[in-house]
């Protein structure tokens, strides 16, 4: 009886053995992997290199000026941002800039400076596609330009009047727009080219829709605003309206919102044109007018538009961008 039961005995002990070895082999297997699974997960979130204040819930950056609009856009002032933030999270991105400026008659004096000044800092270490119009191609001058800096010209007609070219000035960037850069870049920034960089004005400045504070009317109570005040006109804003004065010479955004921008613009300025008007600041009225109904969704301080006629306030840490102190008349041909 022993002798014919030994090797049923034998089989029980080997599968009962062997089902604990495939049991201990398979949770240790599974374990191993759950581990490495585990691991995996966590190099998904490495641990942050960036070094910068921890910023405080109950203690604002700035308590001089505003920093975020009623309708919560934020309002760029120096102590307000952490560039290596910033860039961290807009340099992967791969991005290219495009900075739209016109040098018109005597206007091409300035391009040198502009774009001199851009180079140091504008943007520095982003894609910047430069795009020069001008009815001088000829006078455009040659600026070493760092790597993934690019500079376009642009040959366009010249008008008989400077208010002329001001408000032909939505119409060309549209068509620009249209036709090349919804292809060749990612946001687009509009700019007066009669101005020069002086400080950093990097990738704080990006967003969705944006806009800068007139530096001479800041801080005026929105019935001293220099709006279009004719009813007739598509510019017309009434007294009792109005956040703020953006300045005509910085404006910018995803390209898809500069597209939608120009083109609003320039039919409102046919509009007028039609009736016979002429809005009291050209298109600078008529992008007040789109920024009232289409808020920004970044405001950008006069630090990033100053005026250097006009002393520097308090609330002013650094003057990043600013126009050249110039004659007008003697500038402007068709006065």
């Amino acid at each position: 009886m022993c002798s014919k039961g030994l090797p049923y005995l034998f089989f029980g002990v080997t599968v009962t053995v062997g089902m604990f070895t495939a049991s201990y082999v398979f949770h240790s297997k599974w374990t191993l992997l759950s581990v490495s699974k585990y691991q995996t997960l966590f190099t998904l979130y490495p641990e942050p290199a960036l070094h910068y204040p921890q910023p405080k819930s109950l203690t604002p950056p700035r308590s001089d000026v505003i920093t975020v609009t009623p309708w919560l856009a934020p309002v760029v002032w120096d102590e307000t941002f952490e560039s290596s933030i910033i860039d961290s999270l807009y340099q992967p991105q791969n991005l290219t800039i495009g900075t739209t400026v016109f040098a018109i008659g005597k206007y091409t004096r300035f391009i040198k400076g502009f774009l001199e000044t851009a180079e140091k800092h504008f943007l520095v270490g982003y894609k910047v596609n430069y795009y020069i119009f001008t009815d001088k191609p000829e006078d455009v001058p040659s600026v070493a330009l760092g790597p993934q800096r690019n500079l376009n010209v642009i040959t366009v007609s010249k008008f008989s009047r400077w208010q002329e070219i001001s408000m032909r000035r939505m119409e060309r960037i549209l068509n620009i727009i249209e036709e090349r850069l919804l292809k060749e870049v990612d946001y687009l920034y509009c700019l007066d080219v009669d101005m020069h960089f002086h400080n950093h004005w990097g990738a704080e400045v990006l967003s969705t829709l944006v806009a800068s504070m007139h530096p001479w009317l800041y801080f005026y109570p929105r019935d001293r605003f220099t709006y279009e005040r004719r009813p007739a006109s598509q510019a017309y804003i009434p007294l009792d309206q109005g956040d703020f004065y953006y300045a005509g010479a910085i404006f910018g955004g995803l390209i898809q919102n500069v597209h939608a921008l120009t083109k609003t613009c320039h039919q409102a300025i046919l509009i007028d044109k039609q009736n016979n008007i002429e809005a009291v600041f050209q298109e600078e009225s008529h992008l007040n007018k789109y920024l009232l109904q289409y808020k920004p969704t970044k405001v950008l301080s006069p630090e990033y538009l100053w005026d250097d006629t006009k002393p520097k306030s308090p609330e002013i840490h650094f003057i990043r961008f600013s126009t050249v102190v110039k004659n007008y008349t003697e500038v402007r041909e068709n006065v």
